[in-house]
Parts: structure tokens; C-alpha cells; sequence
């Protein structure tokens, strides 16, 4: 199965680069033809450029919700997130509405998406290292990456230690 593992945020803002440090580990342990890992700046519809034509994408990224924990870790999928219908302004698109948008125009949209969302303390201070909290995070969500693509391709020798 064609995968892509794509780290998402901003490395200079605290927390919000958690998404970037973690595709950064799990490309150094994945050695799978199959596995591509990516980092990205962007979000909305700059994300359907790297995950066309893939059949199963994980992302990570930082999140922050109302009742969450820092570095708690969510496992979610495009369903654990309400649409908005009537967006203030074409910029602020969501994934999931990215992703429909994508299937609409006939991209080749992953049938399989997964999230890794690492509850965020601090995602506007200038800074490369995260939160205390969040960079204990770092190798479980590693770890839940790499089990990820071993249940998803059935390979049991695709991490490297």
C-alpha cells in the first residue's frame, strides 16, 4: 500500500512543530519503498498537492482543545471533525473539506486517512524546541506512527530501530 507519512507545522513555533520533528524521526527508522515521509508548512489545500495519489496518508500534527491534556496524544480520522459549511473566506479551508474538495475535482484522494494530534501547549512562541510536556511526546507518537504503517501494510520489518 502506497503511503505517505506527512509531519505538518511550523518548526520555530514551539508545540506547533511537532508534526515536523516526528516525520523527521520516523523517516530515519522506516525502511519501506512504499512509505514515503514528508514535512509540511502548509495546511487546507496546499496538503492535497503531497497526498494525492497515495492510498493512506498519516498526518501529524499539534492540536488544541478545550479539555485536552498537553501531550496527549489523538487518534483521529477526517470523521472526528465537524465540516464548516459556510467558511469566512476561501483561505480557511480544513482538511476535511480539503479532502472532499480533492474527491469533487477527480484527485486521487487517499481512501485511508489517519491523524496523530499531539495536544499543543504553545504554538506562538518563537522557538525550536517544544514544550517539556510535548517533546516527551515525540517517540510515542513514533511509536504509533510505525505501528501505524506495520497494521496498514502487513510488514512487520518496516521499522528500523
Amino acid at each position: 500500500m502506497k503511503t505517505l507519512v506527512l509531519g505538518i507545522g511550523n518548526s520555530i513555533l514551539s508545540d506547533d512543530g511537532i508534526g515536523i520533528r516526528v516525520a523527521q524521526e520516523t523517516r530515519e527508522r522506516v525502511r519501506d519503498p512504499q512509505v514515503t515521509v514528508r514535512e509540511s508548512s502548509g495546511a487546507g489545500l496546499s496538503v492535497l498537492d503531497s497526498i494525492a495519489g497515495y492510498e493512506h496518508v498519516i498526518i501529524i500534527d499539534a492540536i488544541q482543545t478545550e479539555s485536552g491534556k498537553t501531550g496527549q496524544i489523538h487518534r483521529l480520522g477526517p470523521e472526528d471533525f465537524s465540516l464548516a459549511r459556510h467558511l469566512p473566506s476561501p483561505h480557511q479551508i480544513d482538511l476535511v473539506t480539503a479532502l472532499q474538495l480533492g474527491q469533487k475535482l477527480g484527485l486521487a484522494i487517499p481512501s485511508r486517512v489517519t491523524i496523530f494530534a499531539v495536544e499543543a501547549k504553545d504554538v506562538s512562541t518563537f522557538g525550536q524546541k517544544c514544550t517539556p510536556e510535548v517533546e516527551r511526546a515525540i517517540p510515542e507518537v513514533v511509536g504509533m506512527v510505525l505501528d501505524e504503517l506495520v497494521q496498514s501494510t502487513g510488514k512487520e520489518g518496516i521499522r528500523s530501530e
